[in-house]
């Protein structure tokens, strides 16, 4: 038999790798950590690299057990199912690998600035009723901004039409460089390891038929981030657990 939820929060209060810092924890106790991730946790000077919206963690375990010689920390408000790749993990001796759980809104008191060099975004909710809650709107980028290298890149793989999209006019607007973009990643014939890491959600999309987007692109220091103004048709379906009034704080 399974875990419950309890057990499982329990476990993850036990684990060395995972901090858990919500919003009420945050606005009491001072994250250390900040500033300190390579010396205090890592002990090396490798690349830290965000996957934000982890779900379960399959892109942080998945990405951690292929370059070892880079540091991954899945970051999300869901505990329950971050206790998988946190589980995981642990029971592989991963020393690359952490997790976060809080809320993404806040996620720029937890770096300091040059501290992380990747950005995943894995099937982020698209929040298509607000833009200062896409994780890809400028909203969030000015935050990036606040701890992501200078020029450091940012992957989007999303399997929401409106997302994608969305993106597209964001990166376009303020000129940003884009080193690679496709709307069919499966039959985009240039599918890799890394790319090729499928979430729980992601197989159950595919199974449906619904083709995976992706956007790989690098976000400058410089510049004043300027919102677009447009219109987007919205997405037609509802993603697996995914509701109309969903929020950050839903998770995957």
């Amino acid at each position: 038999m399974g875990k419950n939820k309890l057990e499982k929060f329990a476990d993850m209060a036990s684990y060395p790798h995972v901090f858990e810092y919500p919003y009420s924890a945050v606005d009491n106790v001072p994250f250390e950590m900040k500033g300190n991730w390579h010396q205090q946790f890592f002990k090396n000077d490798n690349p830290i690299v965000l996957e934000l919206g982890c779900g379960r963690g399959e892109y942080t375990v998945g990405l951690g057990r292929m370059f070892p010689d880079k540091n991954f920390i899945g970051v999300d408000i869901k505990g329950a199912r971050m206790w998988t790749g946190a589980t995981e993990s642990l029971q592989l001796g991963m020393k690359n690998v952490a997790f976060l759980r809080t809320n993404i809104e806040i996620i720029d008191r937890f770096f300091a600035p040059g501290e992380v060099s990747e950005i995943w975004l894995t099937f982020s909710d698209p929040q298509m009723k607000k833009a200062t809650k896409r994780l890809t709107s400028t909203y969030f980028m000015e935050r990036y901004r606040k701890f992501l290298k200078d020029g450091g890149t940012i992957h989007v793989k999303t399997d929401s039409n409106f997302m994608f999209t969305y993106t597209k006019y964001m990166i376009e607007k303020n000129g940003l460089p884009v080193e690679f973009i496709t709307d069919d990643l499966y039959h985009s014939g240039l599918v890799d390891d890394i790319l090729g890491i499928r979430t729980y959600y992601e197989q159950q999309w595919l199974d449906r038929g619904l083709t995976i987007k992706y956007v790989k692109f690098r976000l400058p220091q410089c510049g004043e981030l300027q919102e677009p103004d447009v219109e987007i048709e919205l997405d037609e379906y509802r993603s697996y657990n995914r509701s109309k009034r969903s929020s950050l704080q839903t998770g995957k």
